[in-house]
């Protein structure tokens, strides 16, 4: 078998040789700890961002440094990671993941209790090692024409592992919202790894101002730094009732005794930013928030 495979995507991949998938930061560190059922939820050093700690509330501008928070790196096309892994894989896991992705194609879809593509999932990161597990899921998804139902069951029934890698292909396999609640549950836990994916392109897109307010002040409270949210200063420029949740999340730690993380002061920049323009304002229809 002749790699890359010829697939629309591999015949039109851009050309990169960075050392970890382009884009997919969060590398899989547990992936052989996944291969035997085991969830995860462990410091997301790679794909979350890092945390700082000033003691002034973010309204007090004149003791506060601006660290303006860069855009996050564009989503890796489908050809970026076909192309990468077709580079940096050893040969015999090269070969594992063109079967893996053939295999797919030919039976793509749901069949029975388990399909033989969610099988390679559980495989991928003893396959291809730690570093390049998330991207050859993110393949073997999109090979298997993983729909929405696929997603969600793929998501629900696999490891910490399987449900980022799920997370990830999002801003390639689903066009529309179809699948907040994937998101939503993400958002809901406490592994910064899940966290950190789930605040993703898909999210940038199509989650609500309401929700993705909430979204960031979890990273702040839960240590996930804020270079990963995607769409960061378009969402956040102008965002008012954002920079009442800041003010409000470093009153409360401050009244605690607790640090106040310096990325809360960078968010707060970029709800001054007149740089970018705001985007659309979706509110929840409940009222105010807290």
């Amino acid at each position: 078998m002749t790699r890359p495979r010829a697939t629309q995507a591999a015949r039109t991949e851009k050309t990169r040789s960075t050392q970890a998938a382009p884009g997919l930061k969060d590398t899989d560190g547990s992936a052989d700890r996944a291969h035997d059922g085991k969830d995860t939820a462990q410091s997301a050093t790679a794909q979350s961002t890092t945390d700082r700690s000033p003691q002034a509330a973010p309204d007090d501008a004149h003791t506060r440094t601006c660290h303006p928070t860069q855009d996050t790196a564009p989503t890796p096309s489908l050809a970026d990671l076909r192309h990468h892994l077709a580079t940096h894989l050893d040969p015999a896991a090269g070969t594992w993941l063109d079967h893996a992705l053939d295999e797919a194609a030919a039976h793509p879809g749901i069949h029975g209790p388990i399909s033989v593509w969610e099988l390679r999932l559980a495989e991928a990161g003893r396959r291809c090692g730690a570093a390049h597990a998330d991207a050859a899921r993110v393949l073997i998804l999109d090979a298997a024409g993983a729909g929405i139902d696929a997603l969600t069951r793929v998501y629900f029934q696999g490891t910490a592992d399987e449900r980022r890698a799920v997370l990830h292909a999002l801003p390639h396999l689903v066009s529309g919202p179809d699948a907040l609640p994937l998101i939503e549950d993400a958002l809901r836990t406490n592994d910064t790894r899940l966290l950190s994916a789930a605040v993703g392109p898909y999210t940038a897109r199509h989650l609500s101002a309401h929700a993705w307010r909430h979204a960031v002040l979890k990273c702040l409270f839960t240590g996930v730094p804020v270079d990963h949210v995607a769409d960061l200063p378009r969402r956040a420029a102008g965002d008012h009732e954002l920079v009442r949740m800041l003010g409000d999340f470093a009153a409360e730690r401050t009244a605690a005794g607790r640090t106040v993380p310096e990325d809360l002061h960078r968010v707060l920049d970029l709800t001054e930013s007149a740089s970018v323009t705001p985007a659309p304002v979706t509110d929840h229809p409940h009222g105010k928030e807290s």
